[in-house]
């Protein structure tokens, strides 16, 4: 079947900032909508349908092979927390003493002060209330103790996005989300803040992938456990709505090769649980040089010279 016309690929290139930036928005025509649940949290994922989501992949015989995005940490003990079995399962073999864990990441069943550090790579995305999932984790750090965690965000996989949106408004008059909505960068830091760290340490990094196709990206994300989970999710999108987004993908962000990109943003977060022996601000007022007086700098300098002084 032919698939974008030239008058459809010219009204995707037009309309395109017009709506890559609305994720997660469009018409509630899935099961469930996003209400918020108990204590006014915003319930955005199924979380039972990642669960088989990430029990599917991680069963797969080459589950390994979809985990470039991941990287392992190892410290002298370990304890490997996920929500799916058959991820725990799949876990490298490693000469460090590790116990593995089924748990949530917003119910972690560890006493308080218990651990030096914890790590947490490309999960957090995945969890309703993440100020809840910060707190827990804040909760079983020893003082002083460090949390590192690494997790999609932002502009993650814009380009998916905009084409499936773009190609399902034109083919069926409205959208759904077929993208998972991510956190913003600029929220990370108050978030850690509040749930009591401190030493906070927020970057942002950008990992292009190319592929062969739209096809290729949506096949290597269910390899990766990364379909979409929203529960306002569209069961299935015509076939027709398909190869018309593969179309607009190749035609506003195909590389000259014929391959596409898919972007995808990570943030990595570093947060510390206060302790006496940590670095502390100087107490407000005991400042002996006023910013004002920094403009003089230059004045100071070369009497400075003079007196032999450096």
């Amino acid at each position: 079947m032919s698939v974008g016309s030239s008058c459809l690929l010219a009204r995707a290139r037009s309309a395109v900032k017009r709506l890559w930036w609305r994720t997660g928005l469009g018409l509630e025509r899935g099961r469930r909508s996003s209400s918020p649940g108990p204590g006014g949290v915003l319930n955005v994922f199924d979380r039972l349908m990642k669960r088989k989501q990430k029990n599917w992949a991680s069963a797969q015989p080459q589950a390994a092979h979809y985990d470039y995005l991941r990287e392992e940490e190892t410290v002298e003990q370990i304890f490997q927390v996920d929500s799916a079995e058959n991820a725990l399962k799949n876990t490298v073999e490693s000469e460090i003493p590790t116990c593995n864990i089924l748990a949530d990441e917003e119910f972690l069943p560890f006493k308080e002060d218990t651990f030096d550090l914890v790590v947490s790579s490309l999960s957090l995305h995945w969890v309703n209330d993440l100020p809840k999932a910060f707190r827990q984790i804040y909760h079983i750090l020893k003082p002083d103790g460090v949390f590192i965690g690494a997790m999609l965000g932002g502009e993650t996989l814009y380009e998916l996005r905009c084409s499936l949106q773009l190609a399902e408004q034109e083919r069926e008059g409205g959208f759904s989300p077929h993208v998972s909505p991510f956190t913003a960068v600029t929220d990370l830091g108050n978030l850690l803040g509040r749930a009591g760290f401190n030493m906070l340490t927020v970057d942002t990094d950008e990992i292009q992938v190319n592929y062969p196709g739209m096809f290729e990206v949506m096949e290597d994300l269910k390899g990766m456990g990364e379909s979409n989970c929203c529960w306002n999710r569209k069961p299935l999108l015509h076939r027709d709505t398909m190869v018309a987004a593969a179309a607009i993908y190749q035609e506003i962000y195909g590389n000259g090769d014929g391959s596409v990109p898919a972007t995808f943003q990570i943030y990595y977060i570093i947060g510390w649980k206060p302790h006496d022996s940590q670095a502390k601000p100087a107490k407000r007022g005991s400042a002996t040089v006023s910013f004002g007086d920094l403009g003089k700098v230059n004045e100071f300098v070369p009497e400075a010279k003079r007196k032999g002084n450096t």
